[in-house]
């Protein structure tokens, strides 16, 4: 893992969902695919849904759609992928190898936890309520509706600081992507790009990564 020489020890984490403590690839693509078949599009290899993932549901449904949002039956889509991603996000999603003992030991040493994700409210909240009833203390979804900017914006980064009542001094963002690199940035915060999640090392050091984890156990060297 490649750090900074100079850092204050971490204690407020926030974590991306997918990619990042979550590997949801299987439920999403296959909702991708369940909303371009009802509707009569192409459908798509799970490796092509992991680069169209994420911007949010929007961006994914208009990244898979022929022709985007200009597509008449691009808000179908949407809509068919909303409510069969609602009741299947549990079918193959699992956290990645040693995201629970991470987050144990986290919560052991008195770090504060929160995720902040570009998935729909509803479904972030309810994943997290699944995987980790005790180790996330803030779970923060998409709702642009309320005003709220989803990421790379800082919007839901500094509500989940908000809510916490933590000192963004010691605090890290952790995520997988581009987006989650361009997010700490816009927040202020620095970032730890994970290497187990949906873009390679190649892909994140050519959008601006510097410090990485190869594995959940390598996150604790930051305590």
């Amino acid at each position: 893992m490649k750090t900074s020489e100079n850092f204050s020890p971490y204690t407020t984490f926030i974590f991306d969902l997918d990619g990042t403590l979550l590997d949801t690839l299987g439920d999403l693509a296959a909702s991708v695919n369940y909303a371009m078949s009802r509707h009569g599009m192409r459908t798509y290899s799970t490796g092509e849904v992991r680069m169209m993932v994420g911007n949010g549901v929007v961006k994914l449904i208009e990244r898979a759609v022929p022709g985007g949002r200009e597509n008449p039956y691009f808000e179908a889509a949407l809509d068919t992928f909303r409510q069969h991603y609602l009741q299947h996000s549990l079918d193959t999603t699992r956290p990645y190898d040693g995201i629970i003992d991470m987050l144990g030991e986290l919560k052991q040493r008195g770090c504060q936890t929160a995720v902040v994700s570009n998935k729909f409210d509803a479904a972030t909240k309810s994943l997290c309520r699944h995987f980790f009833p005790t180790a996330i203390d803030v779970a923060i979804g998409e709702h642009e509706a309320e005003g709220i900017r989803r990421k790379p914006a800082p919007d839901t980064v500094m509500e989940a600081l908000r809510q916490l009542k933590a000192d963004p001094a010691r605090a890290v963002y952790v995520g997988d992507s581009d987006v989650d690199i361009d997010t700490a940035a816009a927040s202020g915060l620095p970032c730890i790009s994970v290497l187990w999640g949906f873009r390679d090392r190649h892909f994140l050091e050519a959008h601006g990564a510097t410090t990485f984890a190869a594995s959940p156990a390598d996150l604790l060297r930051f305590l």
